[in-house]
């Protein structure tokens, strides 16, 4: 939060907060904005949308208009969507975030940055053809699908899954108390847990298991049958370390460092 703060201007930032996603807007409303006064915020206004129409008024608009930082809350990501894509809004976000607002969101604020997002899917399990559902993001990035909470609830097997429904972008799992800020082609890892990247590009094989019987040896694979997939590479980032998107390549910590110098 005190990163997002200082990305968006520090003490002169005027910061939006956005409560779409949760079934609580006023409460996590007044929550953010205790938070963000506390961390410095010059001011902080609240824009609660529970429905399209909503977000398509004239106060809405205005506030994206002088915000500097843009904040998505928890929830559930389909809520955004559903109550923000193709509005007014929208366009006044994606305009401001072109202008250079920086756009941050946690949990299923951070499910919808990319161009496809996770809506929903299966913790613990292995990668599947059901254990996913894939839908359109807001598209602050490209190249990356993401998910949250995603050490502490075993989501490996998703991510992955996601990957094979949708080929040819990273997979970025981010972990409790843990961030990625994004700049361009590359992003840095900021907190006390890590990023997982999952990239498929050099996958050999994928295919699910097939249940053989009798002679005949037919296929009796079923959508809930585990997947075999090959040859993907995983790396795993600690605070400070690096991920070029272009080259889909991990940079050490202390290399980040000295590039930056």
């Amino acid at each position: 939060m005190r990163a997002f703060i200082q990305l968006a201007g520090g003490r002169s930032a005027q910061i939006v907060v956005l409560t779409a996603a949760t079934s609580e807007p006023i409460e996590a409303g007044e929550t953010y904005v205790e938070v963000f006064e506390r961390l410095g915020a010059k001011t902080v206004w609240v824009v609660d949308t529970r429905d399209p129409d909503d977000a398509n008024q004239f106060e809405a608009v205005w506030a994206i208009r002088q915000a500097s930082g843009i904040f998505f809350t928890g929830g559930d990501q389909s809520r955004i969507v559903e109550r923000i894509k193709g509005t007014i809004l929208e366009d006044a976000i994606q305009k401001r975030h072109s202008e250079g607002a920086v756009i941050a969101g946690t949990s299923a604020g951070a499910a919808i940055m990319p161009e496809v997002m996770i809506v929903r899917g299966e913790s613990e399990t292995s990668p599947r053809n059901d254990a996913v559902m894939l839908g359109a993001g807001m598209g602050f990035v490209s190249g990356m699908v993401v998910d949250q909470h995603f050490a502490q609830r075993g989501r490996l097997g998703r991510l992955l899954t996601a990957l094979v429904l949708q080929p040819s972008i990273i997979g970025v799992g981010v972990d409790e108390n843990t961030a990625l800020i994004v700049k361009g082609d590359e992003f840095e890892v900021l907190g006390e847990g890590a990023v997982t990247i999952v990239d498929e590009s050099e996958l050999t094989y994928k295919s699910s298991n097939a249940i053989w019987h009798s002679r005949s040896q037919q296929d009796r694979t079923g959508p809930n049958q585990a997947m075999s997939v090959f040859d993907i590479k995983l790396h795993i980032l600690a605070e400070g370390c690096r991920f070029n998107l272009k080259t889909r390549q991990p940079i050490v910590a202390n290399m980040a460092t000295d590039e930056m110098d």
